[in-house]
């Protein structure tokens, strides 16, 4: 850009110096070459300054990893690459069978539970019988032990003593009972939020495996696109996060981020009216507006892990990292996302001095008919 201003002055020079036939000797020619030196350098002191230039952008843009949440084998690619699909579309389908069996394999050990539950209650309603036969029997020999032992003179010794050990029976015949009531009790009584633990425990590995088994068909998590797509069938698609089975982007909005030098980070903010080239698109400038500066750069990072932060951490050099919002829509060009161009931020200082930053960025934009310049 530089460049293209000098060479803009050296074409004006010799313009005028022709058309005012001004001759070259050693009195002209410095003139012109000093005065050259003070006015492009203080126009582009300025101009660097209040209108910061970023050499580098590119649309930048989300993408998503595809990780399945079940264990199998792809049987079916459904989608399309490069193919526009709805939220909710079918990517891929994993072999659900395991996951069927599993899901009625719960389902009958749930009803074998649930059957198991009722059994327990009649068992309990049995130990209660029990027990109110038990306390019969040991009223009733109580009572026959009580009148035996009233009138001593009217039974033998031998008949009260056997009346008693009829009587401690149906005593201990009762404590049992009543102890296998309670054990019948506490088995009922086993329950997790007012049910049965076991059933509890059943009914949420089936959740699980009807959870598993809705997963073997993986959707689209929003409106986008499937890029390089390399999955085919026969593939074992694993829960892992390293190896994502496809990579999905979203539909987004489109973002272009630069990178501008530290001095100028005090003047951009968001809001700023931004123009936006791109190599692809020669001769056509796009207008747009600043939507942050984002407040972190990545050379300053430090992480937890045991590392000591060094010298050569600290002698990087960062940028600041703008990102512009387009007023024109990119997908009419038929870009990539990720198509790389330059930026330029017009500040509210010096406004006038704009109209540099505004011509030279339109002369990069035409040079892109050549070749673009880095």
């Amino acid at each position: 850009m530089d460049l293209l201003l000098i060479l803009t002055y050296a074409a004006l020079c010799i313009g005028v110096f022709k058309v005012f036939n001004i001759p070259l000797n050693k009195w002209t020619v410095p003139t012109a070459i000093l005065g050259g030196i003070a006015l492009i350098g203080t126009m582009l002191l300025i101009m660097n300054y209040n209108h910061p230039y970023a050499k580098y952008a590119k649309e930048v843009f989300i993408s998503v990893p595809i990780v399945p949440e079940v264990r199998g084998t792809v049987i079916a690619v459904e989608v399309v690459a490069n193919q526009p699909v709805k939220q909710g579309d079918v990517l891929f389908r994993i072999d659900p069978v395991p996951y069927e069996l599993a899901v009625v394999r719960l389902r009958a050990q749930l009803s074998d539970a649930g059957q198991g539950v009722l059994e327990q209650e009649e068992a309990y309603n049995s130990a209660r019988a029990r027990v109110a036969q038990a306390r019969a029997e040991r009223d009733r020999a109580e009572e026959t032990f009580n009148r035996y032992a009233a009138a001593p003179m009217a039974f033998s010794e031998q008949q009260i003593t056997n009346r008693r050990q009829q009587y401690l029976a149906a005593q201990a015949a009762l404590e049992a009972a009543q102890a296998d009531e309670q054990q019948a009790r506490l088995r009922m009584d086993t329950n997790f939020e007012g049910e049965d633990a076991r059933v509890a425990e059943l009914r949420a590995a089936l959740r699980q495996a009807e959870y598993d088994l809705q997963h073997t068909v993986v959707r689209a998590p929003s409106d986008g696109v499937v890029t390089q797509l390399t999955l085919r069938p026969g593939v074992m698609a694993v829960p892992l996060p390293l190896r994502p089975a496809l990579v999905f982007i979203p539909k987004q909005p489109q973002r272009i981020a630069g990178s501008f030098w530290q001095n100028s980070m005090g003047l951009i903010h968001p809001g700023q009216e931004a123009e936006v080239i791109f190599d692809a698109v020669p001769g056509h400038v796009f207008k747009g507006q600043v939507e942050q500066l984002l407040p972190a750069m990545a050379e300053g990072e430090v992480q937890y892990g045991g590392t000591l932060i060094g010298g050569r951490l600290l002698s990087q050099p960062g940028r600041a990292i703008a990102m512009v919002v387009l007023d024109e829509d990119l997908r009419e060009y038929n870009l990539p996302l990720g198509a790389q161009g330059q930026i330029a931020v017009y500040t509210d200082s010096f406004t006038h001095v704009s109209v540099i930053r505004r011509v030279l960025l339109r002369m990069l934009g035409w040079l892109n008919y050549v070749y673009p310049l880095k």
